[in-house]
Order: C-alpha cells, then structure tokens, then sequence
C-alpha cells in the first residue's frame, strides 16, 4: 500500500496545474493517466516528417487572466499569436467569426461604419428576446440568412443534433461584429508555447509521479491518499449510476504535403459541404522552418474519446444528479471539462484549477492580533 497527501487523476492542464500547486507546498502527489502521455488533449508531437502536430485538433491559446499567463510562463516561453479563422460557403472564402467585411462580402453591400453594420443586422435579426436554443440565438442576434449560411449546418455536424436542441450557448460563444477585427478572438493575451503544449507539460509535472497506461479503478485499492483530484467524466467515477452523460467526440485524418503550406488560413470552416468541419494546418502558428505541411480533417462523431459535453437542459439535469452526489464526498474534488461536465477553453481550465488550490489548498496566513 503506497500512501500519498494527493492523489490526481488526470495529466492535463488541470491536473498538472493542481500536481504542480500542490508538490511545491509539500504535499506528496501521485498523477495517474489512462492514455499513454501527458497533456491531455492539448497534447502534441511530431510525426514522420517532423511536423509538430496537435493530435486532437487545434489548441488555440488565449487568456485575459493575468493569474493564468503568469503561471503557466513559469513553465514555457511563448509564441505570439493572432489566430486567423476562415469559413467556405459555395468556394468562396470568409472572415469568421463573422464580421463587417464578412457582412459586406457575403451580401454584397458597402458597410463602412460600425453604425451602418448594426443597422443592416437589426434589419436581419428576428424579435426573439430571449432565446432558448442555437437556432434562436444566431435568429436573434444575425438573422435567417446568416443562420442557413454559416451555423446551421456545421452546427448539426458538429454535434449530430438539430440546433434547435441545444443550448444557446453553443452558438453565443461565436461573436457577430460590427467592425474589421478578423481575429478568431479578442482575448488581450494569445501565444503557443514556443516548444508545444507537450513540453510545457512536462515541465509541469517534472519531480512530480505520473503512471500513464493507468486507470484509476484499476490501482484504487493499491494506493491511499488523503484527497483525491478528478479530471475525468463524472459519470464514469460513479460507474453510471444515474445513466451515461453524452459526449460529442472528434475522429481526425492527418495528411502530410511537401510543401511550404497547403492552404492560406491556420483554419477553414467547411459548414455545408464535405463530412468533415473544418480543416487545420497548425503550422500557421507553430512557425516551424520545414518543407513539409501537415493538416487534419475533423469529423465528429459519437464515438470515441469524449471531447464536449452536449449541452441542453436534459443533459443538464443528468449532471446536476452526479453533482448532487459528487458533494457528499468530503475528500475528492470534481474538475475540468469532463468532470464538471462544461466546455471550457484552456485558460478557464488552469484557473479553476488555481481557484480551487487557494481556496482549499494553499496554507492560509494567520493574522496576527
């Protein structure tokens, strides 16, 4: 019986970021990891040819959390970064997230002003004041024609439902701008680690236990710890015993070319056409001098590693039924994407993990009287 302060399950971002917390006041950790590698699915390598490829899509990072920035810098110096995003409808090639030149292109206007965009879309948008699903929240704030454009279908691939059936919230992430900003996003701080996520997770976890190839099920008997940090699906702690949360999960084709680039843009959005939604070439922003290029093709799918969780109000209520049960145990802490059960980008990821250490974990000053 091996005894341990801290027992996390998970070598992502937020199980490394609480490992790290944690080792350096004192405690003795151990991270165990199902897969065989670190980083969770930020994780990156290089394949054949020598390209650095992100094997479960692109990571794109970006923050306003000063707190994040700082701490991760601890472990990576950065690439500075401006995401560029593009989508294809009918071979023609568009800003997204959709902006004014989106708008001007698309309709075939003139719009020079931010006022003059607004007014156009205000002409567009529908009277729903407070939208409940996908659908009626790209109806509200663009209109019917954006909406069959540029959402519709790539959000009906992306998650194998109707966006009638699916929280507002999937489609509110995506901004509609008034002005030229052609930036995937606004975030003030946005960068690569300059080596891959793989490397600054390595870092993270040096001097620090990890068995890969581990399932936590399989070693709970052999090991003893006082808390225990769980990065997994919810459902799967609980051996289902409220019934299988839905997951929407990502199969990737990798094609590797002999030349500088393969298309112009980090990444194009296919909503209407192809199997697959969108098309990648990480490249763009890893900067690496090399002659070959490598892409990947995403197509979701129900199978397989589970990537998002699907939000409606159904699978709401499941959850809130393991949350309810995750509460009464004293001793394990619930988070992360899969163990909280919400899309979270990686900044948010690795400050949940912050906010939990010094709100339970960090050694608490005393005030002197």
């Amino acid at each position: 019986m091996q005894r341990f302060d801290f027992v996390i399950v998970g070598a992502g971002l937020a199980g490394a970021t609480l490992a790290r917390q944690l080792h350096d006041s004192g405690k003795k950790i151990l991270v165990v990891e199902k897969r065989n590698h670190i980083a969770g699915n930020c994780y990156d390598f290089y394949n054949e040819k020598g390209v650095l490829v992100h094997k479960y899509g692109p990571h794109y990072f970006r923050t306003n959390y000063d707190s994040v920035k700082l701490f991760l810098s601890q472990f990576t110096e950065w690439i500075p970064q401006k995401y560029k995003v593009r989508v294809a409808i009918k071979n023609k090639i568009y800003s997204f997230p959709i902006n004014r030149t989106t708008l001007n292109e698309y309709f075939k206007l003139n719009l020079k002003t931010k006022q003059q965009a607004e007014k156009f879309l205000a002409s567009k948008r529908e009277a729903i004041e407070h939208p409940q699903n996908a659908e009626e929240q790209v109806l509200a704030n663009a209109g019917r024609e954006i909406y069959e454009a540029f959402f519709k279908n790539y959000t009906k691939k992306q998650w194998g439902i109707d966006p009638k059936n699916l929280g507002p919230s999937v489609t509110a992430r995506i901004p509609i701008r008034t002005d030229t900003n052609d930036e995937y996003t606004s975030a003030k701080f946005q960068a690569l680690p300059k080596l891959g996520y793989t490397a600054m997770v390595e870092n993270m976890l040096k001097d620090i236990p990890v068995m890969l190839n581990t399932d936590f099920h399989d070693i709970e008997k052999y090991v003893e710890y006082k808390k225990l940090i769980y990065t997994g699906p919810i459902d799967t702690f609980f051996n289902y015993c409220y019934g299988k949360l839905p997951y929407r999960s990502l199969n990737f084709t990798f094609e590797t070319f002999k030349k500088e680039f393969y298309q112009d843009w980090l990444q194009i959005n296919y909503p209407n056409e192809h199997a697959y939604t969108r098309i990648v070439e990480i490249k763009h922003i890893t900067k690496q001098q090399t002659p070959f290029t490598t892409i990947s093709k995403e197509f979701p799918t129900d199978d397989g590693e589970p990537y998002y969780p699907v939000p409606n109000s159904e699978n709401e209520a499941l959850y809130q039924k393991y949350e309810e049960k995750a509460k009464k145990l004293s001793n394990v802490y619930f988070i992360g994407r899969l163990a909280q059960y919400r899309y979270l980008n990686m900044d948010e990821v690795v400050k949940s993990a912050l906010d939990l250490f010094n709100a339970q974990f960090a050694k608490k000053k005393k005030i002197k009287k």
